[in-house]
């Protein structure tokens, strides 16, 4: 018989949710995320009473998830996920098992499992979207790091005078945002509407699109020299644009050139899945840890 296991994605402003059956994702429709953990909980019970769940819940969270523990440490968007044993309260509450990993974790995991990162014995995850996710993939297992921040890399400081991190510079939203600053035309400009700015030759748009690459590479640039991973998988929705992982290659390799590691091979790809990542890697760790 086959497993029947309801998939959940925790975001600031929205969740997913899926049914995985017969080995494959059916997704459901996705809904506000509830305002309170009291809400939150009634939510995921309607889902389980109404899709007659018995196998368990697999969840992706924002914050430092300890999926040990079953507890989530850090901060997020989410406030009442953080800092008590949400895991069992969760599993005591609906009575089936409960899962939780962090969500760029997730995304590596949808990697190992059935996408880009099978098979290899390294791997560094970027997830760019607001901020900069990412995950560390040795021997096809998540390396966390003894303080959960293993693959963290959008802490990573840019710039020594004003703090600025890789999340504050390499990040489409963000970009945006200091575009629309700067523009100061009262209007709020989507990365996409400045990537098509940049290409009818705002001078404004490619000076920030040429800051946005320039982090990026220098990050990619860090994690490379640090890891030495035998691939790097770019993920979020910007990873469909034909043109970023040209340009990102392109100035990796110049950096390498250019600071005496051009020995350092340079596996660059997108990520295979982008929006049902978080859920499908969240049911990977549901499965493992059933296992």
């Amino acid at each position: 018989m086959s497993q029947k296991i309801l998939a959940i994605d925790i975001g600031g402003t929205a969740i997913k949710s899926g049914l995985w059956q017969s080995n494959g994702l059916v997704e459901l429709p996705s809904v506000e995320t509830p305002k309170t953990w009291e809400e939150m909980k009634a939510y995921l019970k309607m889902l389980v009473d109404e899709h007659q769940v018995t196998d368990g819940v697999a969840i992706s969270a924002p914050g430092a998830v300890d999926a040990e523990a079953g507890v989530i440490y850090g901060v997020s968007a989410v406030p009442y996920l953080h800092r008590f044993p949400i895991k069992q309260e969760l599993a005591d509450f609906l009575g089936i098992p409960v899962s939780f990993q962090n969500d760029a974790n997730c995304a590596a995991l949808a990697e190992v499992w059935h996408g880009n990162a099978q098979g290899l014995s390294s791997v560094a995850l970027m997830i760019i979207g607001t901020g900069i996710g990412g995950g560390v993939i040795i021997d096809e297992k998540l390396r966390t790091g003894a303080n959960l921040f293993g693959g963290e890399s959008g802490y990573q400081i840019m710039n020594h005078d004003t703090l600025e991190t890789l999340s504050d510079l390499g990040s489409p939203v963000a970009m945006a945002k200091r575009y629309s600053k700067l523009k100061a035309d009262d209007r709020e400009y989507t990365s996409k509407e400045v990537f098509d700015l940049a290409e009818a030759g705002d001078e404004l748009a490619k000076e920030q699109i040429e800051q946005f690459y320039n982090a990026l590479s220098i990050g990619i640039y860090n994690v490379l020299v640090s890891l030495d991973p035998d691939r790097v998988l770019i993920g979020g929705g910007i990873s469909t644009r034909a043109d970023l992982l040209v340009n990102l290659e392109e100035r990796v390799q110049e950096l390498l050139l250019e600071k005496g590691a051009k020995e350092l091979k340079l596996s660059i790809m997108p990520c295979k899945f982008l929006s049902q990542a978080n859920l499908i890697g969240a049911v990977y760790q549901f499965i493992t840890e059933q296992e």
